[in-house]
């Protein structure tokens, strides 16, 4: 995921020593905790969505270790820091490309739940979408899960089938319906365009080293505080983007590049702000 590959890069370009750990349960997520900070490990990093309460309790019988973990929460003194996937700066700019690419009038977003840090990437995304189409439709899927393929992708026919012709893949599987249908994909959290490189436009991407590269120049000065990294993901700071085009690049239409650069700068510059909105939507 993206805190691994952060990670991987920080210790090829700050020297530090990585160790991960996979597929932890929520049933041993305090005790991984309690072995890496036993281990002697100064900044141990994760996601604590499933285990929130566990996560800041076991953090504070640790004051001396520097925690730094995915939530829907605030951070928590002395020594708990939190981040999300602040990415729907990007989302905002893939529903641009979306409503100026679609040709039916419609387009529709397969999402994991209707939960805030996914409502808001989807939200983010027909916003843009209307921007450049008022008149855009929306059709919105959750398949209830964050990691099931084929329910994904047969809530991405049905909407295909009803009419849907650019699609925004907030869950894998949805991309390889709609290669198969033929119509245009927006990925998510990462670039996707292997997965259809005629399918694929391009993505919302979450560069999670900003934030990483942050909490380690704290650790090292010994000035780790339990804050909200969350303004590290976003585009200003360099921990969101857009993917590359691609093959796209020489196909999309200059007026939609030229629409999507100028909402870009006024984002960077600070003068448009994506409203975050992470009620759950619904189709119209």
């Amino acid at each position: 995921n993206q805190i691994h590959v952060a990670l991987q890069k920080a210790e090829k370009e700050l020297g530090i020593e990585y160790k991960w750990s996979e597929k932890v349960q929520t049933a041993d997520f305090s005790r991984v905790m309690r072995e890496y900070a036993q281990g002697g490990y100064q900044l141990v990093l994760g996601d604590a969505f499933a285990a929130e309460r566990e996560s800041r309790r076991t953090a504070k019988q640790f004051p001396k270790t520097a925690w730094l973990f995915g939530s829907g929460a605030g951070p928590a003194e002395p020594n708990f820091g939190v981040f999300d996937n602040w990415i729907h700066e990007p989302a905002y700019l893939s529903g641009m490309i979306a409503g100026k690419m679609s040709k039916s009038g419609t387009v529709g977003a397969v999402a994991a739940m209707g939960i805030p840090e996914v409502n808001r990437l989807v939200n983010a995304f027909f916003a843009g979408a209307k921007e450049v189409n008022p008149n855009v439709k929306k059709k919105v899927a959750f398949i209830g899960s964050f990691f099931d393929p084929p329910k994904a992708k047969e809530a991405a026919v049905a909407q295909i089938d009803a009419g849907v012709d650019v699609i925004y893949a907030e869950r894998f599987g949805v991309i390889e319906a709609a290669v198969e249908k033929k119509i245009l994909a927006i990925s998510n959290m990462s670039d996707q365009s292997s997965l259809g490189p005629d399918t694929v436009i391009t993505g919302p991407v979450w560069d999670m080293y900003p934030t990483v590269e942050q909490a380690i120049k704290l650790v090292k000065a010994g000035v780790f505080t339990a804050q909200d990294y969350g303004d590290f993901s976003r585009m200003a700071k360099g921990g969101s983007y857009l993917a590359p085009y691609h093959k796209f690049d020489k196909t999309l239409p200059a007026e939609v590049k030229e629409l999507v650069e100028k909402k870009k700068a006024e984002i960077l510059e600070g003068n448009f702000r994506v409203d975050v909105d992470e009620n759950t939507p619904v189709s119209d």
